[in-house]
Parts: C-alpha cells; sequence; structure tokens
C-alpha cells in the first residue's frame, strides 16, 4: 500500500526523535570515557554509526515525500487544466508582461477566433486595471470587447514549484443582456421639465394690440412642433408657463443640438422691438419621477435669476448651461422691487441688530450698497455694522471720507469681531455677491440665522441657498441701483446724507461706466433720487483719481498686452501690487477702447491666486467663458479666481476655454 503524505510526516518526526536520543547517548559516552576509556570509545563509535544510519534515512523519507507530494501537485495541475480547456467560461492567461500564453475554446468560440497566443493583451482589452492581484488574491472589473460586455474576474497564480514567475488567469462572464437592458432602462427614464417665456409682457407692449393673439400663437406653436419632434409631451399651464415630460434619449438629442429652440424663438419677429427669449428648467434625478420636477423648478429658477434665454440641466449637484447670448432686458415693471422692499422692511424691524457684508476686496459698487442698507436699517432703529477687514484701494478714497465724519464712528467692524457680536436675532445682509465662497468673511454665513441677499449678478450654481429674502436681479446695472430703489420704497421719509447719497451713486457710476454700459430708464431714475439726496457728480468722480503708481503700472500691463484669435486682448499686472485688482479691472476697461479688440482678459497674482477681469462688446459673453473657469458675472464684464497655479498656466488654461467657448458657439 502507497505511503501518503500524512504517513510521511509521522515517520520523519519519530526518526528525529530517535537522532536527538542517539545524540544525547553520544554526550553521556564521551563522559564515560573518563571513567573507562575503552568502554567508553566503543560506545561512541555505536551511537556515531547509529547517528549517521538515521541520518540517511530521514533524508530518504524526505525525499520521497517530496516526490509524492509533486505527483499530486501534477495531477491537480492535470484536473485544473482539464477543467480550463473543457469550460464553458471563456478563460486566458497571461505572463507579468502581458503576454497571452494559453486561452480555452470556449474564449476561441466565444470572445476571439484569432490566434492570440503569443500577443500582448493590450490588443484585446486595452483598458486593463493599473495593478494586478498578488499572490491569491483577485480583482474584479468590467470591460467592453467588440459589442459585448464583460465581468471580468482576474486570479494571481504563482505555483513555486513549477514556475519562475507569476502568471494571471483571466475569466470572463458575459454580461451584454444586463448591461443592454440597464441603458434601455435608463434611456426611456421619464423626466419633467419647465419652461417659460422671460419677457412676455414687455414683448407685448412693443406689438400692436391686434397682433398679440397671433404673436403668442406663434410661440406656442413654435414650441409645440419643436418639442414634438423630440417625441416630448408638453403642456401649457399659464400665459407664458409650460411643463413638459420627456425620455432621457429624447434629451441626449436636444442637448447635442444646444437647445436650438432658444435661437428659434429669439428669431420670431412681427414688429416686436424686444427679442422674445425662454428658460427652461430640466431634472434628470434618477430616484423619483417627483425629485426630478423638482430638481427641474430649481434649474428653471436659476436660469431666470440668470438673464434667462438659456437652457439649464440640474443632475443632482451638477449643472449644464446652453444658452444666455442675449443681453438682460430691464423690467419696466417695479412690483418685484417693491415687494421685496417691504419683506426686508419687516425683516429690519423684527431683528435685533444688522450685520453688512460684502465680497473680497471690496469695490465701490459693494461698499456703497452697504451703506445704502446701513441707512435703512438705522431709520429703522437698529443698530448696523459693516463687516470689512481691511479696505481695499478701490474703495480707500470712499472709506477715509467714511472715517473723517463722527457719524459713522464704529461702522466698520472685522470679521472676528462679527463672529463674536452675531446672534440669533441678527440679520446678516449680504450685498453685490450671493456666493459664500467669495464673501469678506465666509464664516458669518455659518452663524447666522436670517439671510438677506441683494446682488446683480447671474446667479451661480453655488450661491447661498438658505436666505430668507433673496433679490438677484442681472438686468439691473448694479447693487447702488437696487439699494436705492430699495430705498425709496422702505419709506419716502428716510433723508441720506450727502456722502452716503455720493457712495451710491459712485457705485451705479463706476458698473455702469459713466452711465454707458447696462444703463435703462430705471438706472437713470435712481440717479435722479440720489441727486435729490445731495449727491454730487464731482465730487463723485474724485471717488475714481488714481495716484501715478498705479498709473505707470497700468501703462506698463497695456504696453505689454497680447493679442489672441485676431480680436481678444490678454494682459497681465504686476504681481501683488497694492493696486493689482483695481489695475486689472480698469486695463481691461480701457483695452475695449483698442480697434478691432472684441474682448480683454487681464490676470494678475494675488497670494495663491490668480484673479482674471474680463470685459467684452455686444458680440461675445465673457460671462460663459468665466463660469467655465469657476467665476462669473455679466454678459460683458465678468471675473474668475484660479487657486494653487502659476501666471503662465492660467493663461495657457483661459485661451483653452477660449477656444472651447468660441467651439461651442459655432
Amino acid at each position: 500500500m502507497k505511503k501518503n503524505a500524512t504517513t510521511f510526516v509521522y515517520s520523519r518526526r519519530i526518526l528525529r526523535g530517535v537522532q536527538i536520543c542517539v545524540l544525547l547517548g553520544m554526550m553521556q559516552s564521551f563522559i564515560l570515557v573518563y571513567f573507562d576509556a575503552i568502554i567508553g570509545w566503543q560506545l561512541c563509535l555505536v551511537m556515531f554509526v547509529l547517528l549517521v544510519y538515521l541520518t540517511k534515512l530521514c533524508n530518504t523519507i524526505e525525499k520521497k515525500m517530496q516526490d509524492e507530494l509533486l505527483m499530486q501537485v501534477g495531477a491537480i495541475s492535470e484536473i485544473r487544466k482539464n477543467l480550463f480547456i473543457y469550460f464553458k467560461l471563456p478563460i486566458l492567461a497571461i505572463d507579468k508582461n502581458g503576454v497571452i500564453w494559453w486561452l480555452n475554446d470556449a474564449f476561441i468560440n466565444e470572445i476571439c477566433e484569432e490566434d492570440l497566443i503569443g500577443t500582448n493583451i493590450d490588443m484585446l482589452i486595452p483598458q486593463l486595471p493599473e495593478d494586478f492581484p498578488k499572490r491569491g488574491d483577485i480583482l474584479e472589473y468590467s470591460v467592453n470587447i467588440g459589442d459585448k460586455y464583460y465581468d471580468v474576474v482576474i486570479e494571481s497564480y504563482h505555483d513555486k514549484v513549477t514556475l519562475a514567475e507569476p502568471r494571471y488567469v483571466f475569466y470572463f462572464l458575459d454580461t451584454t443582456q444586463e448591461v443592454l437592458l440597464k441603458k434601455q432602462v435608463k434611456a426611456q427614464q421619464p423626466i419633467v421639465g419647465y419652461l417659460s417665456v422671460d419677457n412676455i409682457d414687455e414683448v407685448m407692449q412693443s406689438v400692436e394690440e391686434f397682433k398679440q393673439p397671433m404673436l403668442e400663437a406663434v410661440i406656442h406653436r413654435k414650441l409645440s412642433t419643436w418639442f414634438l419632434q423630440h417625441n416630448t409631451a408638453i403642456t401649457k399651464y399659464d400665459r407664458d408657463k409650460y411643463i413638459f415630460f420627456f425620455t432621457a434619449t429624447d434629451l441626449i438629442a436636444m442637448n447635442e443640438k444646444k437647445f436650438e429652440i432658444l435661437d428659434e424663438i429669439r428669431a420670431i419677429q412681427m414688429k416686436n422691438d424686444l427679442p422674445i427669449t425662454i428658460s427652461i428648467g430640466i431634472g434628470t434625478h434618477k430616484s423619483t419621477l417627483v425629485q426630478s420636477q423638482e430638481d427641474a423648478k430649481i434649474a428653471l429658477d436659476l436660469a431666470l435669476a440668470r438673464g434667462g434665454d438659456q437652457a439649464i440641466i440640474k443632475d443632482n449637484d451638477k449643472y449644464t448651461f446652453d444658452g444666455g447670448k442675449t443681453k438682460e432686458v430691464e423690467k419696466s415693471t417695479r412690483v418685484k422691487a417693491r415687494l421685496k422692499a417691504y419683506a426686508f422692511k419687516e425683516l429690519l424691524q423684527n431683528s435685533e441688530d444688522v450685520y453688512i457684508m460684502g465680497h473680497r476686496n471690496m469695490d465701490m459698487d459693494c461698499l456703497g450698497a452697504a451703506i445704502g442698507v446701513y441707512r435703512a436699517a438705522t431709520f429703522i432703529g437698529k443698530k448696523a455694522h459693516i463687516i470689512l477687514n481691511s479696505p481695499s484701494y478701490a474703495i480707500e478714497s470712499l472709506y477715509d471720507r467714511i472715517m473723517e465724519q463722527e457719524e459713522y464712528k464704529g461702522i466698520f467692524i472685522s470679521g472676528t469681531v462679527a463672529l463674536q457680536k452675531i446672534q440669533a436675532e441678527s440679520l446678516l445682509v449680504v450685498v453685490d455677491a450671493h456666493r459664500k465662497s467669495y464673501l469678506e468673511v465666509p464664516e458669518v454665513v455659518d452663524y447666522a440665522k436670517k439671510i438677506v441677499i441683494f446682488d446683480h449678478h447671474r446667479r451661480n450654481t453655488d450661491y447661498i441657498d438658505n436666505a430668507v429674502l433673496s433679490y438677484i436681479e442681472p438686468f439691473i446695472s448694479s447693487t447702488c441701483e437696487m439699494i436705492a430703489e430699495i430705498l425709496n420704497y422702505i419709506s419716502e421719509k428716510i433723508k441720506l446724507t450727502p456722502l452716503e447719497a455720493d457712495a451710491l451713486l459712485a457705485g451705479i457710476t463706476m458698473d455702469t461706466k459713466n452711465f454707458v454700459f447696462k444703463t435703462g430708464v430705471r438706472t437713470f431714475e435712481a440717479a435722479a433720487f440720489l441727486r435729490r439726496a445731495g449727491a454730487n457728480s464731482n465730487r463723485v468722480q474724485l471717488l475714481f483719481q488714481n495716484d501715478m503708481e498705479l498709473c505707470k503700472i497700468k501703462a506698463k500691463s497695456i504696453s505689454e498686452v497680447q493679442i489672441y484669435q485676431t480680436n481678444l486682448a490678454i494682459a497681465t499686472v504686476e504681481a501683488d501690487s497694492y493696486y493689482a485688482n483695481l489695475v486689472a479691472a480698469q486695463v481691461a476697461d480701457e483695452l475695449l477702447n483698442i480697434k478691432n479688440i472684441e474682448g480683454s482678459f487681464v490676470l494678475t497674482l494675488q497670494k495663491d491666486t490668480i484673479l482674471i477681469s474680463a470685459r467684452a462688446r455686444e458680440c461675445m459673453n465673457v460671462q460663459l467663458i468665466m463660469e467655465m473657469l469657476g467665476g462669473g458675472g455679466h454678459k460683458n464684464i465678468a471675473g474668475a479666481q484660479l487657486k494653487d497655479t502659476t501666471m503662465d498656466d492660467a493663461i495657457v488654461k483661459l485661451k483653452e476655454t477660449i477656444d472651447k467657448h468660441i467651439k461651442e458657439g459655432e
């Protein structure tokens, strides 16, 4: 009967024990030599011969045990080999360099009929994992080969007896039907969208009365036809509002064509003075139809807050934008401003104290609006403070005028003090900004329970979403214009000081570029209100005077300008200059005065952040370009901040973004 490995192990252990006993006997024999030399040496000889014999016997048994184990390994390998060959699952094996050295019949029949032995697996599966499993481990991942999908299990096989190097075995499980079914379900996923005609009232006012029903019918027919072409069910539930239902497949088709319905509606012309624009909000939440509807409402609100004429898709926390090409249209109605003013007045009355905060590197519009809110709060009888760590050069002249007057003593407090003082009943008013990351002291937002936002920039996706009152209107020229209107509606008895009127007028003057950019009827009316309150244009102009050092830096920046794409100017401002932020904005403005320049981009480095000031004429939208870089603003005035990058890399990134924007626009 053939001995198995267990018998060999026991035999070897017994012999080792006997060897130890013989060795101990030899040691005793050496001691015996001391008493009887003849008998002692004879006994030593016997013990030595016995020890040699036992050692040889142990070696023989160990060799037989190894031979037996090798036979068993060979048998197991043969079984494994036969299993691999005849198994129905496609299997292949590669060496450590990725060269295929074996594959089974199932692999040849199901995946590839060619002889792949000796070729690299990269030819078959380009998307291999970076790290292969270690000995005894497995790795699972999915691949696409041809028109089929597989779940692949990779096993590390390393037999040190028969293989000098590790081999890797691939098992392929066909999941094509499962993957295609999931894709089909995803493609048929129902999606909800909302559509709003942005400026129906203003458009109708510019059209003859008998043409108004025809114009509404044309808009409705255009929308119905386009959505029908995309297999979409659309229903009109108000004069200017629609809800529609479609699938993910239809959304892909709409997206590929950049929602050309925006252009089709804008092209409608029945002697209307204003272009007709629409806003679309779509929610693609994958869990429930109810959540998709909620996301669609949020997307539509965001589209309207950004000035309309655009489609926004909300996919969980990700937003996709299309459109936004037209200039914001001034609203003639003041109903919204009046309602916001009444709500703001009530919040002031029910608050313990008021804290006012703008964006970092305050400009005239930001500080002027803050001063206006300060006057509203004190008129209601509330103690108010403006949060400002240190004034920037852009507001230094106005800041100095404020500090000279005893009435405004203690008006400015640092962020540290504000964090200590703010309480549950305090009201935080954010002006000229709506993004937490852009604020002077972002942490204050976390402490405030009641927040009000006044801003004229296009709403971005990361806006402060817990405000109790939010008034964001991108068609308004400046936040100072907005606050001037609010003050008018809070009470006719509010009396601005000449300094406060100057501050508000300075903000309007700066953002409108001396009443040129985005200047509407309401802008002039706000300026007239401030003029009656004591504002003086000469004093306002003095607030914008530059010193000689700033003029030199500006001249140097303009002299080194780069012309890109034949009609764009890119310039830089000396790094870490005290004037850098202001100079960048002024240089961007002045570059537009150069013949054939349609857009300007000025970059400057402050600490670890690259600041970009962008300006454009009517034919270009720098706001969309800056949004691609994480910034925002208006169609003709925008900006962005790039952290942890060099000036050269920032310029390269800016150029790539410009190219992408131009390509998408085509």
